[in-house]
């Protein structure tokens, strides 16, 4: 069965705000959580980007069932892999076993801040694979020493573990990163409906099929609002940039350079890629697109803080029992 997913975008909202829609999401029957983490926003007028990692700590204890998740945390330049294994691990026993860690290869927009650089594509794949390599191993409760062409570690050890295993989902995009991650990962994200990612990745010596084991996790903008144009002008306002596609968002540097890049974008334009509305038919069509593709979760974008009390009271709820009944 297609699971649906709420996201908490961190750049959209307070940290406080974001602990209540996590427990109003699940209240609404979402079966899982995922949360962005961002140094900054995409746009300005998004206007926030709180620490991840404390807003996901306090879900946790929040929140009863839920599954949780990073959607997705870079571990190569704000965060040494060791470290990240370390918080993972933490959030996993606070949550008594409900977190995945949600990994990838990073934008410039967040990682550029420690002021290392932005290298290039085939080196940040090099980066990604070395520090899942060395999480993997933490979370295994070895004392890691590890000497690579990125990465040192200098006897580590995680002191506290829970006893299940944390599953560790990575960001791909293509035939290289799929042939390179799929052995190394348990499930795979992505965040468009390529069913070729699939067909590859279940290709893969060494990965786990995707619905036998492993999970294919996609995600998808919305924008529902009883009123229409407002839902296309908050949409517009707040997510032109999604417009860029990941080539372009993930090397831009700062938020003038996302609002230089998507001012010729159009509200007609947004709304051609965003369902916007009251239409909740015209959102499970849209979302179609992801389980005809072979994925088996997904995670709905509200778009706007704006608005995100009214969805998760009035629209959550109708919303999931239509996509249940579409999905097979």
């Amino acid at each position: 069965m297609t699971r649906f997913g709420y996201t908490l975008m961190t750049e959209q909202s307070d940290p406080r705000d974001l602990v209540t829609y996590a427990v109003a999401a699940e209240r609404a029957g979402f079966d899982f959580e995922v949360s962005s983490d961002h140094y900054s926003p995409w746009l300005t007028e998004q206007g926030h980007a709180p620490y991840a990692w404390s807003v996901l700590g306090a879900i946790a204890h929040a929140t009863e069932s839920v599954e949780l998740m990073t959607y997705v945390t870079c571990p190569t330049m704000r965060y040494h892999p060791a470290v990240v294994a370390q918080k993972a691990a933490t959030m996993a026993l606070l949550s008594d076993n409900r977190f995945t860690l949600g990994l990838g290869s990073g934008e410039n927009l967040n990682e550029h801040v420690v002021g290392a650089g932005w290298p290039a594509v085939e080196t940040r794949q090099e980066m990604l694979e070395e520090a899942v390599e060395i999480i993997s191993s933490l979370f295994a409760g070895d004392l890691v020493t590890y000497r690579g062409d990125h990465f040192d570690v200098d006897a580590a050890r995680l002191w506290d573990l829970p006893d299940e295993a944390i599953r560790i989902a990575i960001a791909v995009s293509g035939e290289r990163s799929v042939e390179r991650f799929g052995p190394l990962a348990d499930d795979l994200v992505a965040v468009e409906p390529d069913e070729e990612l699939i067909t590859r990745w279940n290709a893969v010596e060494g990965a786990d099929r995707i619905g036998d084991g492993a999970r294919a996790i996609g995600q998808i903008p919305i924008c529902w609002d009883p009123d229409e144009d407002a839902a296309v002008e908050r949409a517009h306002a707040q997510f032109r940039w999604f417009a860029g596609g990941w080539g372009v968002n993930s090397d831009l540097p700062t938020t003038a350079g996302f609002s230089a890049a998507t001012q010729f974008v159009t509200p007609d334009d947004v709304a051609d890629n965003i369902p916007c509305g009251p239409d909740l038919d015209a959102i499970v069509d849209a979302v179609s697109e992801f389980w005809e593709a072979g994925f088996t979760d997904v995670a709905l974008v509200q778009v706007g803080d704006e608005g995100q009390d009214r969805f998760l009271v009035e629209a959550a709820e109708p919303l999931l029992e239509k996509l249940r009944a579409a999905a097979p």
